[in-house]
């Protein structure tokens, strides 16, 4: 079992069983067992597509939501930022002790793997970004800034 904590400091508990797997399975018609099926893959999903990673995790907290009284809706504004990625890696260690467990090591790495490919191109899409030069940029969407502005056309008489 992992957790994470909400922005108002509601610790959340996320268990993976076959239970939970069937519930986000009719829920989301997603299977969680399958973590490199679909386009593209779940694991790609859960990493790049943040409203469906909160849907998939308020299908496996379902029951503490139910007895703290927190609707799916509740529970997305409870998830900002730093909380969506706290429950992020929490679910992605969920799912590597799960297959670990299960002996599928072959899933297991594969979870691995997503986690280091994502860090990756953030670290890289940091670098290529810090790279741009925004002026330039400007000026090939736009042409080059002129330094003089052009003359204003003189008024014309009222007859």
């Amino acid at each position: 079992m992992k957790q994470f904590t909400d922005k108002e400091g509601r610790k959340w508990e996320i268990t993976l069983t076959i239970g939970a797997a069937k519930r986000v399975r009719d829920l989301l018609e997603v299977n969680l067992l399958e973590p490199e099926a679909g386009n593209p893959p779940l694991l790609t999903r859960l990493t790049t597509d943040e409203i469906f990673l909160c849907d998939v995790l308020y299908c496996l907290c379902m029951a503490q939501a139910t007895d703290r009284g927190v609707t799916d809706v509740d529970f997305g504004e409870l998830l900002c930022g730093d909380v969506v990625l706290a429950a992020h890696e929490a679910l992605y260690g969920e799912l590597l002790d799960f297959f670990q467990k299960r002996g599928r090591t072959d899933r297991a790495t594969a979870i691995r793997k997503q986690l280091s490919v994502f860090r990756m191109s953030v670290a890289k899409a940091e670098v290529e970004i810090g790279k741009l030069d925004l002026e330039a940029e400007v000026e090939n969407a736009f042409g080059k800034p002129s330094i003089s502005s052009p003359a204003l056309p003189e008024s014309t008489p009222t007859p």
